[in-house]
């Protein structure tokens, strides 16, 4: 009874290993992410092993947590009325980061040159760019802006990417306010040859009482060429209450 029951175990074991083996060698080369990738669906039947966790909950200080909610009522409430309220996207501003990761069902590319990782989003052709095995500038030193300056280094197969210096004018993850002293960790690796996760970390302890994670899933795309995507806003504008309205032709 003894010996049968280790063989089992063996077997087991064996079974374990060659399917880490197995996923292991379909990724040739776990540190290459270079192709284009597009933001990944999930629901019934995905693969629970490739889906993203759930992200963490969103504890804001206060008074951010009221301006917060209350804008995010108004969002709801305008959403209802069919006239949704102004995003920098209605009005051709950069969505930035890191908002720019993912937007609606657009790709991206990921290009690896020696030094340096960049990032392309098809949606309004915005570019980042990921100095690899540098020092990080303090985030004082680094002038405000809408991707601020990324520095990243390899930890096993994944890319661990550190980003300060996020203008407190660009738009946050679901909304969110922050301040100069926000600080973007992610955590992007291959889960298998065709797909890649992004866990992101916001850490603001202006505003955050605790940072916020969530993970963006993305498959790729092979042999999908990027196209150009320019906004040239002609037919909308923002009225003196943030909705969005459209231009009426003069009679």
């Amino acid at each position: 009874m003894v010996r049968a029951s280790i063989t089992v175990s063996l077997g087991v074991l064996l079974v374990v290993a060659s399917g880490a083996w197995a996923q292991n060698a379909a990724i040739a080369d776990p540190r290459n992410l270079t192709g284009v990738w597009e933001p990944m669906r999930t629901g019934r039947g995905t693969d629970p092993r490739l889906a993203p966790p759930p992200p963490s909950s969103i504890e804001l200080k206060p008074p951010y947590a009221n301006a917060w909610q209350e804008r995010k009522a108004a969002q709801e409430e305008a959403s209802r009325k069919g006239e949704p309220l102004a995003t920098g996207g209605a009005q051709c501003i950069p969505y930035g980061m890191p908002t720019m990761m993912a937007i609606a069902t657009y790709p991206m590319e990921i290009l690896q040159t020696p030094g340096q990782v960049t990032i392309i989003g098809e949606a309004y052709s915005e570019v980042r760019r990921i100095y690899l095995d540098r020092p990080q500038m303090k985030i004082e030193e680094v002038p405000p802006g809408y991707y601020g300056r990324s520095v990243a280094k390899w930890d096993g197969d994944t890319l661990v990417i550190d980003t300060v210096g996020i203008a407190t004018n660009v738009n946050g993850y679901q909304g969110v306010p922050h301040t100069n002293q926000l600080r973007i960790t992610e955590r992007m690796r291959l889960m298998a040859s065709d797909v890649l996760h992004d866990q992101i970390t916001l850490d603001d302890p202006g505003v955050l009482q605790k940072p916020v994670t969530y993970t963006l899933a993305y498959r790729r795309l092979p042999k999908y060429e990027m196209v150009e995507f320019v906004c040239d806003n002609n037919r909308e504008y923002v009225d003196e209450k943030g909705v969005v309205r459209m231009k009426l032709p003069e009679k």
